[in-house]
C-alpha cells in the first residue's frame, strides 16, 4: 500500500468520524423544532458536549489537511 493509498483510506476514515461526532453533539431541540416549535434558549456547552464540540473541530481540521496533501501528491 502506497502513500496515496494510505492517505485516502485515512481521509474516509476521518469523514466518518467528523459526521458521528457532529451527529452525536446535544442541542436539545428534538423533533419540535422540526414541527416550528422554536423555544430558542442560550446555552453553553459543558462537559462531554463541549469535548465533542472540539473534536469535531480538530478532526475537520485534519481532514482538511489530509486533502491539501493528497491532492499535492496527485
Amino acid at each position: 500500500m502506497d502513500l496515496k493509498t494510505g492517505i485516502t483510506i485515512a481521509q474516509i476514515i476521518i469523514a466518518v468520524l467528523v459526521v458521528v461526532t457532529i451527529l452525536l453533539q446535544n442541542r436539545g431541540e428534538g423533533l419540535g423544532s422540526f414541527f416550528g416549535g422554536g423555544g430558542e434558549i442560550f446555552r453553553t456547552r459543558r462537559g462531554v458536549e463541549n469535548l465533542m464540540y472540539y473534536v469535531s473541530l480538530g478532526l475537520s481540521a485534519l481532514l482538511v489537511v489530509l486533502s491539501i496533501v493528497n491532492t499535492s501528491l496527485s
